[in-house]
């Protein structure tokens, strides 16, 4: 299995069928940003309605299938996975939530016949064994939601920017909105050129996550006949390859930089070239559009 082509995580992939691919890196790196703030101290209907038309985009996007689907279903099973887990993990602890809960709480809702409890579950005995009381409260599922489609729409927004955004464009744009720091003396082209070293670099760690893999699937270890101790001493020491194997990979990048001895860096080389078709426009305007709405629709309705 090839976890580069399979799995092109964090990773551009070439081609002319998205329309995501004609709007201007400034306006997604704009978009991005609205994905990954607006969801700070808003409530859990506008972090779902966020994750609904994130999804929306994903397949309304005409990107061929094969370049997301995968990534898109483990991560959605992810989000779901430690979504539940927070859930579970926060449910059922009185003596961690009832010392800061407000005095007047009770009466409230005693007054208007409210529960801060969502799902209550007596005790129940199957056979021998006795379960319960449990209790999943309000805050926990709110936890879980905040958690769930905090991590769907951190990772797929900003996996949607890198497959169809190169990331010369994306060093560009972050210069063009860096431009005033210049005056103050801030080395902006020594920083974007350490993050577009950054960006290169997440395909060589896929190749040697894949290294690995297949260097153990080839020598058909069986977990069952090591037991638990050697099993996780095993990952263990895999764990340190990869990371031994991706530090190399970066001290020999370092040193071929450094023999080279002093080099320009220059970001305006990275501009991308203007496009002036009627298509181009539309899709540009009608992105300015999205974002005042987005941010109008945030300051109305983003406590709920």
């Amino acid at each position: 299995m090839n976890i580069i082509t399979r799995f092109p995580i964090g990773q551009y992939v070439d081609g002319k069928r998205s329309w995501l691919r004609i709007i201007d890196s400034r306006l997604k790196l704009i978009i991005l940003f609205l994905f990954l703030i607006t969801p700070i101290w808003s409530g859990p209907i506008w972090r779902i309605s966020l994750v609904l038309f994130l999804i929306l985009i994903t397949f309304l996007s005409f990107l061929p299938l094969r370049i997301w689907w995968r990534s898109f279903v483990i991560l959605i099973f992810l989000s779901i996975t430690i979504g539940i887990l927070s859930i579970l993990a926060t449910s059922n602890i009185s003596s961690l939530d009832f010392p800061f809960r407000d005095i007047e709480e009770i009466d409230i809702l005693l007054k208007n016949n409210l529960n801060w409890n969502f799902i209550e579950l007596p005790i129940f005995s199957i056979g021998f064994f006795k379960f319960g009381p449990y209790y999943i409260s309000s805050k926990a599922i709110d936890l879980g939601i905040k958690t769930s489609t905090l991590i769907f729409t951190v990772i797929h927004s900003v996996n949607l920017i890198l497959l169809t955004t190169l990331k010369e464009e994306i060093v560009w744009t972050i210069s063009w909105f860096m431009h005033p720091f210049r005056r103050l003396g801030i080395p902006i082209d020594k920083l974007l050129f350490q993050l577009l070293l950054a960006l290169r670099f997440i395909p060589l760690v896929q190749e040697e996550l894949q290294n690995i893999i297949q260097s153990v699937s080839v020598r058909s270890i069986n977990l069952r006949k090591l037991g638990l101790k050697n099993s996780f001493k095993m990952i263990l020491s895999i764990v340190e390859r990869l990371f031994i194997n991706i530090l190399l990979r970066i001290d020999q990048g370092s040193e071929s930089l450094l023999s080279k001895g002093s080099f320009d860096i220059n970001t305006e080389r990275f501009k991308p070239l203007k496009k002036q078709k009627n298509m181009f426009v539309i899709i540009n305007g009608l992105s300015i559009f999205f974002i005042f709405v987005a941010i109008f629709l945030r300051k109305q309705y983003g406590s709920i």
